[in-house]
């Protein structure tokens, strides 16, 4: 097939490097802007715009997608299909309609769950045990298309949204292979999404990591893992800011949300009953660690209250 491909972050590598290793012809690659990034702002390349470069394929980088110009090179290169992971931005109606076989999506949820732009972190903070790709045809609506293909993933114990990113992304190059073929051999149809099914999963920010000690321990768990590995959960130790990377849930404890019962290991009090160990901390200026080794070099004296 003839396909433009669209996509920014890292989650989009899989799919990209899938279409060329299974002889599609990815006739341009439409990604972000390279942006200023790090302590010295230095100009950086999505990682979708070097994979690209690796393999000679064009690169463009619009401003916007409903210039003109923008518009009729896509319709010049005359796509059977347009590919959208992670790309970053909203296809206007005119960009929609090019393509012969429309546009496909590959999203990180089992929708019409977790439409929006955090489903990973979502879905690990909301406690789901499942969660999955699904590819959709992409219509005006924000992840509204129908569906096409889905494949489920185990969300495990000890999942981060780092390492869920991982397996989904890799998920997601496998599962766009079956949808293409499947729609150039004509055996695929599209399955509208129940609306009443459907819940939202918002941008994360910086100051939506910050930890709130009045929820049980099993709840900042999932929240912890969820946060990780950015923007990372928080929270403030003596006026500085300690980011907490992993944790246990200890059940059965008479504490105060926030109070530090122990230092061995070190041991923060939440609701109901519940405490919650933390294992892998970073204190404002300094590296992550483990907690015990935190707490070689800085001495937490026991009814702290962290917050």
């Amino acid at each position: 097939m003839n396909i433009i491909f669209m996509g920014t972050p890292e989650f989009s590598l899989n799919c990209l490097q899938a279409l060329i290793e299974n002889n599609h012809n990815v006739a341009a690659v439409f990604t972000q802007p390279d942006k200023p990034k790090g302590r010295k702002y230095k100009l950086t390349a999505p990682p979708v715009k070097e994979l690209a470069l690796k393999y000679d394929i064009p690169v463009y980088q619009p401003n916007s997608l409903k210039d003109d110009q923008v518009i009729n090179s896509l319709k010049e290169k005359n796509p059977d299909v347009i590919v959208v992971v992670a790309f970053g931005k909203i296809l206007p109606k005119e960009i929609l309609s090019i393509p012969r076989y429309g546009c496909i999506n590959v999203h990180a949820s089992l929708l019409p769950k977790y439409r929006g732009a955090a489903p990973i972190q979502w879905s690990i903070i909301n406690g789901e045990k499942t969660t999955g790709v699904t590819t959709m045809l992409m219509d005006e609506g924000l992840d509204m298309g129908d569906m096409l293909l889905k494949a489920l993933v185990e969300i495990e114990p000890d999942d981060t949204a780092g390492t869920l990113h991982d397996k989904l992304s890799k998920t997601g190059g496998a599962l766009l292979i079956e949808t293409l073929n499947k729609i150039e051999n004509n055996e695929l149809s599209g399955e509208k999404q129940d609306d009443k099914k459907s819940c939202y999963s918002p941008m994360i920010s910086k100051k939506d990591g910050v930890i709130d000690w009045n929820k049980d321990a099993y709840v900042l768990n999932n929240f912890i893992r969820g946060m990780n590995p950015w923007p990372v959960a928080s929270t403030k130790l003596n006026g500085k800011m300690l980011k907490i990377y992993s944790a246990n849930v200890l059940a059965d404890k008479n504490c105060a949300p926030g109070e530090v019962i122990s230092t061995a290991p070190l041991t923060v009090g939440c609701a109901d009953n519940t405490a919650i160990e933390l294992c892998e901390v970073q204190i404002e200026g300094k590296k992550r660690m483990r907690s015990e080794d935190f707490l070689k070099g800085h001495k937490i004296e026991l009814g702290t209250v962290l917050g």
